[in-house]
């Protein structure tokens, strides 16, 4: 087997040594930069496989799966290299497709044993994944459709029963559990829907109110659950799982920006925050992509030159990472600082970015 492949040429990989601390570490900075073929098994993993780690005289070193694939070695049943980072498992997937199909069904544990599933383990899923039980997910899901409902007039009683409540007390119940009000109450009140999107650096949330998309983080990013609460603070809103019109224009233009196909997007975007975040954040969207700009001149830029660290709490700030990228912004002398994703992430951005205009220019 040979590591010799066109694709390992056109991306310069690490140093092997850098490589195998990394992969002995399961550092996950290191997640799409390479994948490890184990000569002894034939088989090749994602630097973060759990399994016990080889001696350094029996890997070699890929850029791509299929630079793996082509030199004869099978994917790693535990770490999945061919799965996206945080990509649901295929035994999970039809589960998926049948609660988004019919949101209004109410499933048991019969249900999930019928299909051959393990009511814990999608337990446990979905609590790493989303936070809450699976049943709490698609009770979530109902009401979630069932406020849209509402927001439109529709009849109370008759929501109820179309989302799968027996009986509107309890159906009020749950709704006053969601948005501390009664149904009747609660036809103004925003939703915004939250959906994981799966890309190369990872999973990432999406919030997306029926017109706009709000809010876009890395899933693992400690910050997560207050810019959550800011967003039931801006918004006045309840935060409910699914997906908008908004949500799928979003992953079909994150697929082409990781490809290298698309360099500026096209989403509405609803900005909340004071009026120096919201100068802050729109003064993102005027860095062209394959070019970076330091903190002052971006606080330059918005009359506030003295408010350079200001503007770096701003830019943390982000609840839209990459569409208003915040990950273009470096120190004065190029020197990559401050990203909530993680500097790795942020260093990956930019090279796919550099991949496709050359090398980058300071504007």
């Amino acid at each position: 087997m040979s590591n010799a492949s066109t694709e390992s040429q056109e991306r310069q990989l690490p140093p092997p040594e850098e490589m195998y601390d990394a992969l002995v570490k399961r550092d996950e900075s290191y997640e799409g930069v390479f994948f490890v073929g184990v000569k002894t098994t034939g088989i090749f993993c994602r630097p973060t496989c759990p399994a016990r780690k080889p001696a350094m005289r029996n890997v070699e070193y890929f850029a791509s799966t299929r630079s793996a694939l082509a030199s004869g070695y099978r994917a790693c049943k535990r770490c999945r290299p061919m799965e996206q980072p945080g990509e649901a498992p295929s035994w999970l997937e039809p589960l998926l497709l049948a609660v988004e199909r019919d949101p209004t069904h109410r499933w048991c544990d019969q249900d999930l044993r019928d299909r051959g599933l393990d009511p814990v383990r999608v337990r446990r899923w979905f609590k790493t994944h989303h936070r809450m039980t699976f049943h709490a997910y698609q009770r979530s899901r109902r009401l979630g459709g069932a406020l849209g409902h509402l927001s439109l007039g529709a009849d109370i009683l008759e929501v109820a029963h179309a989302t799968g409540f027996e009986s509107l007390s309890g159906f009020s119940d749950a709704v006053r559990r969601l948005v501390g009000a009664s149904p009747g109450k609660s036809r103004a009140t925003e939703r915004v829907h939250l959906t994981r999107v799966v890309t190369p650096l990872g999973a990432m949330l999406a919030g997306t109110t029926d017109r706009a998309l709000c809010l876009l983080e890395f899933a693992d990013r400690p910050m997560l659950p207050t810019q959550l609460e800011r967003i039931q603070r801006y918004f006045n809103a309840v935060l409910v799982p699914g997906e908008t019109r908004v949500t799928s224009k979003l992953a079909a233009q994150l697929e082409a920006y990781f490809e290298g196909r698309l360099q500026a997007f096209d989403l509405p975007l609803d900005l909340r925050g004071t009026p120096f975040q919201v100068d802050a954040w729109r003064e993102l969207l005027t860095i062209p992509y394959g070019t970076t700009r330091s903190y002052a001149q971006q606080a330059a830029n918005i009359g506030k030159p003295d408010a350079v660290r200001a503007i770096g709490k701003a830019n943390g700030d982000n609840r839209i990472a990459i569409v208003i990228p915040c990950h273009r912004v470096v120190g004065k002398n190029g020197q990559l600082t401050g990203y909530g994703g993680g500097l790795w992430r942020k260093r990956r951005l930019l090279e796919i970015e550099s991949a496709n205009c050359g090398p980058f220019v300071l504007t």
